[in-house]
């Protein structure tokens, strides 16, 4: 028999939040949940689940949810909400379970508060049906009731004043934000960060929903300084990076992606980091990749390049420089001669790899930059032992970066392609600094 639960949501990054949920929830096997009455503008989503254990399990990961609640009953207001409770018809086996429970109550709202109007004792006393005899603990106790009001703010900048529902029921499961990882990831706080370093926040949202897991090997081809390696590692995924920067990968002194995972205390999910042009990739051809999330270089801070040489003619002769009767080139501090790429070329290359080296089943998520001041259709780098599952943007001012998330198919699969054609006709390089004019 099946129970309902409550889920308790933040209304931020809202095109990601069905996206973390339907993923984390397939990671976990629970196909049963029915997503059809997801609402994106609520923060509230009753789902059926078959035990706590289920609930546990789903939103203990997860970044845009609050909590999940074991749910006793809704109303317009607390007379309702009282009934609503008594009329559940898990209601006598629920209030037996917890009798002699050691509990608390406590409040949380939505889009307003009764702050300094609610007198909360009488609230709780209002809930003296329940007939709870286990003794009342502040800290530590076994059970927590939750009472939540849902108001509709006055405006943007003004809450609301009188709830619109009210909701009960026992706490399941915090999320993974609300015990601490924003604080924990903050890129305030990392030792090793640089200009580039992808937010906690969607670093995190990101690998939930590449459905990155505990033990599985995860792959960021364009590392950084490291911000989807950690976020990985935060899930206890084996991690290895590479970059064609030598200078991110390497850091300077003690500060280094190493130091990241040192003070997260995750050093054993960190493999490496190697100094390589993504294009001509070093691993080798038959090591299978569960994972590979990534932010590919948009080109903005400076254009995107790849390993070789713009005139190739000219370049002849060049690789047997000697410095102190050691090739230039094998030298610590060389920096290899690079030559112009576009952003098209670079996507088809990562799908191409996708494929190469994940197993049926397997995820590619990455970003990509789109201008959004034309008229013009966005044209998305399809594969065609590719499934797109997911495509959620983050909107800017002029221009949005998609998340794009694909599913390894195999070659039965079959699916559209666009490999080798031109995507786009400007770089978005050039649109960004002319303004998207």
């Amino acid at each position: 028999m099946t129970k309902r639960y409550l889920l308790f949501m933040v209304q931020v990054h809202l095109n990601f939040r069905l996206a973390e949920l339907e993923s984390l929830a397939d990671m976990f096997g629970l196909t049963t949940i029915d997503f059809s009455q997801y609402d994106e503008e609520s923060p509230f989503f009753v789902v059926e689940l078959e035990n706590d254990q289920q609930a546990r399990e789903w939103i203990s990961r997860s970044i845009l949810t609050r909590a999940i609640y074991e749910y006793w009953g809704q109303g317009s207001n607390y007379e309702q909400l009282h009934l609503d409770v008594q009329e559940n018809p898990l209601y006598l086996q629920l209030k037996q379970e917890y009798r002699e429970s050691s509990f608390k109550f406590e409040f949380d709202s939505f889009g307003g508060s009764s702050a300094g109007k609610l007198d909360r004792v009488a609230c709780i006393e209002s809930f003296k049906y329940l007939d709870f005899q286990g003794p009342i603990r502040m800290k530590n106790p076994e059970q927590i009731f939750t009472v939540i009001e849902e108001y509709e703010p006055l405006s943007d900048n003004q809450a609301g004043e009188t709830p619109l529902r009210l909701f009960f029921g026992r706490e399941v499961q915090r999320s993974d934000r609300f015990r601490g990882a924003l604080e924990k990831y903050d890129l305030k706080k990392r030792p090793y960060k640089g200009t580039t370093s992808f937010e906690a926040e969607l670093s995190l949202v990101s690998a939930n929903i590449a459905q990155v897991k505990p033990g599985t090997f995860m792959y960021d081809p364009f590392a950084g300084t490291g911000s989807f390696l950690t976020a990985g590692g935060h899930y206890n995924a084996m991690v290895i990076g590479s970059d064609i920067d030598g200078r991110m990968i390497r850091g300077k002194g003690s500060q280094t992606i190493r130091a990241n995972f040192k003070k997260y205390q995750d050093s054993l999910q960190f493999l490496d980091v190697l100094t390589m042009d993504f294009t001509h990739n070093a691993l080798r051809k038959n090591l299978i990749i569960d994972t590979i999330l990534c932010d590919p270089p948009y080109g903005i801070r400076e254009s995107i390049k790849v390993l070789g040489a713009k005139d190739p003619e000219r370049f002849i002769g060049k690789e047997n420089v000697e410095i102190n009767g050691q090739k230039a080139y094998l030298l610590r501090d060389y920096i290899p001669t690079k030559k112009p790429y576009s952003l098209d070329s670079l996507l088809d290359d990562l799908l191409h790899f996708a494929v190469e080296r994940l197993p049926i089943g397997g995820r590619l998520a990455f970003w990509m930059p789109v201008a959004n001041d034309e008229n013009i259709e966005t044209v998305i780098p399809m594969h065609a032992d590719l499934e797109l599952k997911y495509n959620c943007v983050q909107e800017f001012n002029k221009w949005s970066r998609r998340l794009l998330v694909y599913i390894q198919r195999g070659a039965d699969y079959n699916g559209p392609t666009n490999m080798g054609s031109e995507r786009s006709k400007e770089r978005f390089r050039d649109r960004y600094f002319s303004g998207f004019n």
